[in-house]
């Protein structure tokens, strides 16, 4: 493994539970994460599925979870260049924060020369921004 290592957080204007609702009803990941559902039945060892057009595109191993709090799971992408590489590690972390839910990404344990590590360092931030910004919009409607 590497020092490879994406820490990203952000500061979302909801409560914790709508933030978390977002984080696993595919309906709304679809919403956020470039048409991606996430699909999982959430229960520590089950899989969780990103399906793209009908098309299952990673598939992950729930490693923990702590209902509004965290999720922990592996991340392996099924597709393109991505496919060979190993997993690596991603913890989702709720905190309520006054009257903002900080929403903070550690994603970890990526291969050298990683380019799942590339990709993921702007695709978790928009991936963020996004979600913050439908779930911020859907407070002020």
């Amino acid at each position: 493994m590497t020092d490879q290592v994406i820490d990203e957080e952000i500061f979302i204007l909801a409560p914790i539970n709508i933030v978390w609702d977002a984080l696993t009803n595919p309906d709304i990941t679809e919403q956020y994460w470039g048409g991606t559902r996430i699909e999982s039945d959430w229960q520590k060892g089950s899989t969780i599925r990103y399906r793209r057009d009908g098309e299952i595109v990673d598939n992950h191993e729930l490693l923990e979870i702590v209902p509004n709090r965290l999720i922990e799971h592996t991340f392996k992408p099924m597709f393109g260049e991505f496919k060979e590489e190993s997993a690596s590690l991603v913890s989702i972390i709720l905190t309520r924060e006054e009257l903002a839910t900080r929403v903070t990404v550690f994603h970890r344990n990526f291969q050298p020369a990683s380019k799942v590590y590339s990709a993921c360092s702007s695709g978790w931030p928009t991936i963020l921004s996004s979600l913050k910004a439908l779930l911020e919009n859907e407070n002020r409607a």
